[in-house]
């Protein structure tokens, strides 16, 4: 079976802590760290060689995926991305993204 591209929205009651997010996904099995991109960054088209996921502590990031279309992932929103996916991104709005990474490898 072929993974496929796909994004959760966040729909708890409170806001999402690293602590919280980090441990649901080490739990998940995924080596994760916390990464941080500022207003108007952007990465060009590339893909991962291992499965990805992205989840939003806070800040909003829009990412363009092959065959999926865009997407914006906002505080607790989170993708599921499969090795090989070829995708851009780039952070939305004046605030700094913050968003944990988490990687199959």
């Amino acid at each position: 079976m072929t993974l496929q591209y796909r994004v959760e929205r966040w729909n708890e009651p409170y806001a999402p802590d690293v602590a919280s997010l980090r441990s649901r996904l080490t739990a998940e099995g995924y080596s994760v760290f916390q990464w941080t991109d500022l207003p108007g960054a952007e990465y060009p088209q590339h893909a991962h060689a291992n499965d990805q996921t992205h989840w939003v502590v806070s800040g909003e990031i829009e990412l363009e995926v092959a065959g999926a279309g865009k997407n914006v992932l906002a505080a607790g929103d989170r993708d599921f991305m499969p090795s090989g996916t070829e995708h851009t991104a780039r952070v939305i709005g004046d605030v700094p993204v913050i968003y944990l990474i988490g990687e199959k490898v």
